[in-house]
C-alpha cells in the first residue's frame, strides 16, 4: 500500500498536486480540510466546533481529526493507498496516524513536502480568496497567522519523518506540470523500493 503525506503550507499547491497524484496512482484522497468542510456543511456538532476554531486560525483537536481519518481508512480498506493532505500537522498527530495505520496493517511510505516561501504563499492565498469565496483566504492578517502557525507547529513533523528516513522535499514554485513531474519521480522511486 502506498501511503503518502503531502506536506506544505496553505497555498503550496497540495490540492492541485494531490488530485493529479490520485488520478495517476489510483489513491484515495484524505484531506482533513475537506473532511472538516463536509462536517461544517452538514451542520454537525463536530463541524460547528471545528468552524469556530478555524475562523480564529486555531487547529482542530487531534482526536477529532484522527477519528474522521480512521472512518475513511476503514471505508476504503481495499484501496491501493492514501494521500494524506493537510495531516498530520503535529508530531502527536503523526504518532497517532502511525498507530492508526499500524492497527490496519500498513504505514506511511513517505512525506513529500512542497516548499514555497511565505510571500508567494500570501500572494497565492489572496488570489484564491478572490475566486474561492473562502473567508480565510481574503484576510491578509489571518493568512499570515495561518502560515506562521503552520511553520511553528509543523516543522517538527518534517523532522519526525526525516528521523524515519521518510522525508523528501520538492520545490513548489514553478509550472504545475513541472512540479508534478518531480512528485512522480519521488513516488515512482518509492514504489520501486516497496517492490524490492
Amino acid at each position: 500500500m502506498l501511503n503518502i503525506v503531502l506536506f506544505g503550507p496553505p497555498g503550496a499547491g497540495k490540492g492541485t498536486q494531490s488530485q493529479k497524484l490520485i488520478d495517476k496512482y489510483n489513491l484515495i484522497h484524505l484531506s482533513t480540510g475537506d473532511l472538516l468542510r463536509s462536517e461544517i456543511a452538514a451542520g454537525t456538532e463536530l463541524g460547528m466546533k471545528a468552524k469556530s476554531l478555524m475562523d480564529n486560525g486555531i487547529l482542530v483537536p487531534d482526536e477529532v481529526v484522527i477519528g474522521m481519518i480512521e472512518n475513511k481508512v476503514k471505508e476504503h480498506s481495499h484501496a491501493g493507498g492514501f494521500i494524506f493532505d493537510g495531516f498530520p500537522r503535529t508530531v502527536p498527530q503523526a504518532q497517532g496516524l502511525d498507530k492508526l495505520l499500524m492497527d490496519h496493517g500498513t504505514e506511511i511510505s513517505c512525506m513529500i513536502a512542497l516548499k514555497v516561501d511565505d510571500e508567494e504563499l500570501t500572494k497565492r492565498l489572496l488570489l484564491r480568496g478572490e475566486t474561492s469565496g473562502r473567508p480565510d483566504d481574503q484576510n491578509e492578517e489571518l493568512i499570515r497567522k495561518r502560515i506562521q502557525e503552520y511553520n511553528t507547529k509543523t516543522t517538527p513533523v518534517a523532522d519526525y519523518y526525516a528521523g524515519q528516513d521518510k522525508y523528501c522535499a520538492v520545490d513548489g514554485i514553478g509550472e504545475i506540470e513541472e512540479i508534478f513531474a518531480e512528485l512522480c519521480k519521488q513516488v515512482d522511486s518509492l514504489k520501486e523500493k516497496q517492490q524490492k
